[in-house]
């Protein structure tokens, strides 16, 4: 019996991520052409890609399966086990199959492994092992290095689930990629929470035309305010003849009219405003909306046309609202 102190919790977390990182790097030297073969496959299936692993993997299968769902490549988890129960129906024609075997050897997937094979179905298989089972039936095999687990008994699958997890991940972006797909996609499948409202556009949040509060260069600053105060949006936009936005009038440009002895109503709103205001477009996002409210400090913005005519106004209570402050 070993009767010598154990690691500190330290020096255990370093080594597992230790070993683990170096498991990714060795795993990522050995990609080959392989590779794009599996994601030609996967590509290529009209279905979905159905996800399967069972235990340790077969978690590490779920979240795969769901990371692909998310970034544009339809994709469900198929548990080996219910398989052989009925759930074959699930894997049909058009479908390609992504296995998950540290072995290659797991007995609960020999039934998904022989209807890929009967009904000429795809079968990628992610293993560690190259004369394996698994290896042997799959029309691509992504094979693992071979590399120490990081538990320090040898028994918990955990560098080799790491490496698992990565390659899916590695499969879900180089499909993403593949298929073109982009924020506004990825926004379709994450509508809800923080980041779907965060990669909300502009359009989804602002006030539209009858909103908004303008005037005209030469109008007195009586009226000006009567506007302002009006829409409660705590400015007034300036336009030109031809619409364009050519000022702002703020709670900051009255304050610093109003100079000791001065008189506010006796200006009009081209001598009060601040000329060239920030404004964004309607199809940004709601985030970059954020971001240059930040940087400017201010709290709203026009949102602007092509041709710098003022379509809408966005404030930051709409983003607070929105869930994307």
């Amino acid at each position: 019996m070993d009767h010598s102190p154990p690691p500190s919790s330290l020096t255990a977390a370093r080594r597992v991520l230790a070993l683990e990182s170096q498991a990714l790097a060795q795993m990522a030297e050995g990609l080959d052409a392989g590779f794009d073969r599996a994601v030609d496959v996967l590509a290529a299936a009209t279905g979905r890609v159905v996800v399967s692993g069972m235990g340790k993997s077969g978690h590490i299968g779920r979240k795969i399966a769901a990371t692909l769902a998310s970034t544009g490549t339809p994709a469900q988890f198929v548990h080996p086990g219910e398989a052989s129960h009925g759930d074959l129906g699930m894997i049909v024609a058009g479908d390609a199959v992504l296995a998950l075997s540290n072995s290659g050897e797991t007995a609960e997937l020999s039934d998904i492994i022989a209807h890929t094979r009967r009904f000429g179905i795809g079968l990628i298989g992610i293993t560690a092992r190259t004369g394996s089972t698994l290896a042997r039936a799959a029309d691509v095999a992504l094979l693992l290095p071979p590399a120490e687990e990081a538990c320090p008994l040898g028994l918990a699958p955990m560098t080799s689930t790491t490496m698992q997890l990565a390659m899916g991940d590695a499969l879900a972006v180089a499909l993403l990629m593949r298929r073109g797909f982009g924020p506004d996609d990825f926004r379709v499948f994450h509508p809800g929470g923080k980041l779907g409202a965060r990669l909300s556009r502009v359009a989804d949040l602002m006030h539209g035309p009858a909103e908004l509060p303008l005037a005209q260069p030469a109008t007195p600053m009586a009226e000006a305010l009567l506007a302002m105060t009006a829409r409660r949006f705590g400015c007034l936009g300036i336009t030109d003849g031809g619409g364009r936005l050519i000022g702002i009038i703020t709670d900051g440009d009255l304050r610093r009219a109003l100079k000791p002895g001065g008189d506010l109503l006796s200006h009009s709103a081209s001598e009060v405003m601040t000329p060239s205001p920030r404004t964004i477009a309607p199809d940004a996002l709601a985030a970059e909306a954020l971001r240059l409210m930040n940087e400017s400090g201010i709290t709203t913005l026009f949102v602007v046309d092509a041709g710098q005519r003022p379509i809408g106004i966005l404030h930051l209570h709409d983003l607070l609202r929105a869930g994307v402050a």
